[in-house]
């Protein structure tokens, strides 16, 4: 076996490419065509809902990775039935009396793509130099949001030039050949004890020891905090009529060059949470990402700033997202990294929600510019406490402020 400190940054971009495929598959190809063959927009959102759902309990079967099988088994068993599920969505026939079925297949495809990012979690913590894990971590969320835009926006250019059979085969395929990179990421068996009492054991007094620990308990408060939750991407096709952007242009900009812009600031960021640190990154990012919103409030109204600025948003997002993990993988260590990565991420999830909430109420009630305003200001506010709570913990060496 490799040196388990070898796996290149690189690497996890392809690793976590077939999860972000399935994944925008489900999202938006699947509706795409559901209600282009009669499906209701309500019936459609609500078969959605259920694979979307598989994110937020992805902690549940974390511990059954670090417990059984090595990272790469867990990792080709999920990516095998990920890819063979959504080739059966492609195959099922599309009528009202197929939803229980529909949305069975939705939700297993959708378990099975947490149990592609479950083991991909715990070799980043362990098989990644400490110097190296920002990096990871920005290519991590790079292939999440590349490969959710190819199995959202290729598979629905296939479905409307050829098929939705067509679409699910070529994407199967594209997920599978990802396969490939694992061989390029060391194995590991995350608790290598030989019976399973004691296995459960060590993953427990591991997760109590993160939560007895101040900076991994920060760190839990900090993901469920709204600091760079992107919420408003959710939201820019819905309030691009107050910059008077024409419908191809909203769709250009807040579909593909979203994805590739927040892309390449996962890369962005990855190297900046290894160059200046992980907290700088985090925050920064979470800076970057309230200026845009606050400039965006108060410049005109045009197709052209909704351009820049939706696209300005994406970048800085997808910097942050770089740095969430990035302070993840910090908060985790190593031991059961499945559980611990899981647990984290899903909890990473309740921000983009209450955040989507919280911007359409504000705009219901105030307007657009509030609506920014109010992101901006609420996440501005918690980097600052967040920062005061930070220094408190963790403060800074007398050799960090003094110049060599």
């Amino acid at each position: 076996m490799r040196d388990r400190e070898s796996t290149h940054p690189l690497v996890f971009f392809f690793l976590v490419l077939p999860y972000g495929i399935s994944s925008g598959f489900v999202s938006i190809t699947l509706p795409f065509i559901l209600t282009r063959v009669g499906f209701s927009v309500a019936l459609a959102a609500s078969i959605v809902a259920i694979g979307v759902a598989a994110n937020l309990w992805r902690f549940l079967w974390g511990p059954v990775a670090d417990l059984t099988l090595t990272a790469r088994r867990w990792y080709l068993l999920g990516l095998g039935t990920s890819a063979a599920t959504l080739v059966i969505l492609a195959l099922l026939p599309l009528h009202q009396n197929a939803v229980p079925v529909l949305m069975t297949v939705v939700f297993i495809s959708q378990v099975a793509g947490t149990l592609i990012v479950l083991p991909v979690g715990g070799l980043m913590a362990h098989t990644v130099a400490e110097s190296a894990k920002g990096r990871a971590a920005g290519w991590y969320q790079a292939g999440n949001l590349g490969g959710n835009g190819i199995g959202g926006g290729v598979g629905v250019w296939l479905a409307s030039h050829f098929s939705k059979e067509i679409a699910g085969g070529a994407l199967a395929i594209a997920m599978l050949a990802s396969a490939a990179a694992i061989y390029f990421a060391s194995d590991a068996r995350i608790v290598s004890t030989d019976t399973l009492g004691e296995r459960m054991r060590i993953l427990w007094r591991d997760i109590l020891s993160m939560v007895r620990s101040a900076i991994p308990l920060f760190t839990i408060v900090l993901v469920c905090s709204p600091i760079g939750a992107g919420a408003m991407n959710n939201l820019w096709s819905a309030v691009a009529p107050d910059w008077k952007a024409p419908p191809d242009q909203v769709a250009l900009v807040s579909g593909v060059l979203n994805g590739v812009l927040s892309a390449i600031g996962c890369v962005i960021g990855g190297w900046v949470a290894d160059r200046v640190g992980r907290w700088w990154a985090y925050f920064g990012s979470g800076i970057l990402i309230a200026m845009v919103a606050i400039i965006m409030a108060v410049a005109p109204r045009t197709p052209n700033v909704f351009t820049v600025g939706v696209l300005a948003y994406a970048l800085t997002c997808g910097m942050a997202y770089a740095a969430f993990s990035a302070i993840v993988l910090l908060a985790i260590g190593r031991g059961a990294a499945s559980t611990k990565y899981a647990t984290l991420s899903s909890l990473g999830n309740l921000p983009i929600v209450y955040m989507t909430a919280s911007d359409g109420w504000v705009h219901d009630r105030f307007g657009t510019a509030w609506m920014l305003h109010s992101e901006a200001l609420i996440a501005i506010i918690c980097i600052v406490l967040g920062l005061a709570v930070l220094r408190w913990i963790n403060p800074p060496r007398r050799s960090d402020l003094v110049l060599p």
